[in-house]
Order: C-alpha cells, then structure tokens, then sequence
C-alpha cells in the first residue's frame, strides 16, 4: 500500500510540475486501474462495449480486499500529489 501510495503522488508530482496541471494524475488514475485490473485488449472496449465492460465489473467485483486497498492507496497518493500542489502554489511558488 505504501509503494502505491508513494509511487503515484510521485509521478502526480511530477506531472503537475511538468504539465502544470493540478489534478492530471487523479484523471489518469482510473484508466491505469483499469489497465492493471483487466484482462481485456483495450481495442475490444471499441470492438464490442457491452461485452468489455461486463467482463470488467465483474473483474473489479472480484478483487479481494487487499487489492482494493493496494489501487485505493494509489488513488489516495494521486490526490495528495494534487492538494501538495495546490498548497505550493497558494505558497508563492510559481515553479509548480
């Protein structure tokens, strides 16, 4: 949980720096769940939708707990990157 949680609010950091763009990583973390979570070639969400999509809610129904920790940890780490730039930036630095 800890990695997660480090390893995003240190890329979230880091794309706020360089895209000055506060919340970019919470917008881009649920895409990177689903591309850890499902088993499904991303053109086939295009090919056949309702197929894909029901093969994801199941895969994300079927998580144990200890995952839903682990990606929650990672959501929470992109969030932080986020109120960490707001308050740099109310802060006076304009490098962020």
């Amino acid at each position: 949980m800890l990695l997660f949680l480090v390893l995003f609010f240190g890329i979230g950091f880091l794309l706020n720096m360089l895209l000055r763009m506060t919340w970019v990583m919470a917008a881009i973390y649920p895409i990177v769940t689903i591309l850890i979570v499902d088993e499904v070639r991303f053109i086939q969400y295009f090919r056949s939708p309702g197929e894909s999509l029901t093969l994801l809610g199941d895969r994300f129904s079927s998580l144990a707990a200890a995952d839903i920790l682990i990606l929650s940890s990672g959501m929470a780490g992109a969030i932080i990157a986020g109120l960490v730039m707001r308050w740099l930036r109310a802060n006076g630095y304009r490098m962020f």
